[in-house]
């Protein structure tokens, strides 16, 4: 898998050796040796395996590779979601500071509606193809903080 770290700022992206190192004050994520396996016929296969990068803030990163690589995995991952019989057997994922591997289930519900978010690749699944796009962003902000419908539209 293929990592490219984006500049997302009016300033052009550093690509070079010498682009200064993330500090623990701008770095919004980290992830260390992320491991993701599948328990198949009762034994472990690695989906995710390894996997390190650093996120600054200002910045994105784009996760590139052929179908099947892992890319959808890594963000499931990410946003502690693998579904059974997948999970996640070693490594960190640090948002702002904190391992989300520490969280229990309702520090992560948490997490997910306020802090981190993913798009799913497949609109279809995705959105409700009868009901406008604004309404299910300000339904999805709802679900998270407790706002009013009119203060949701206005977030979304």
């Amino acid at each position: 898998m293929s990592v490219s770290d984006e500049c997302i700022s009016e300033s052009p992206p550093t690509c070079s050796d010498t682009a200064e190192k993330p500090t623990l004050a701008d770095e919004v994520l980290r992830v260390e040796g992320l491991r993701t396996e599948f328990k198949i016929d009762g034994e472990s296969v690695p989906i995710v395996d390894g996997l390190d990068f650093r996120v600054r803030q200002g910045r994105c990163l784009a996760l590139v590779g052929e179908s099947g690589c892992g890319k959808s995995m890594t963000a499931l991952s990410l946003m502690r979601l693998v579904p059974r019989p997948g999970a996640i057997t070693s490594g960190k994922i640090v948002l702002s500071g904190r391992d989300l591997r520490d969280l229990d289930v309702l520090q992560m519900r948490k997490v997910r509606g306020q802090e981190a978010s993913m798009i799913f690749q497949e609109p279809m699944t995705s959105l409700h193809p009868v009901m406008r796009v604004g309404a299910q962003v300000s339904e999805a902000i709802r679900l998270h903080e407790k706002i009013s419908r009119k203060a949701a539209r206005l977030r979304g």
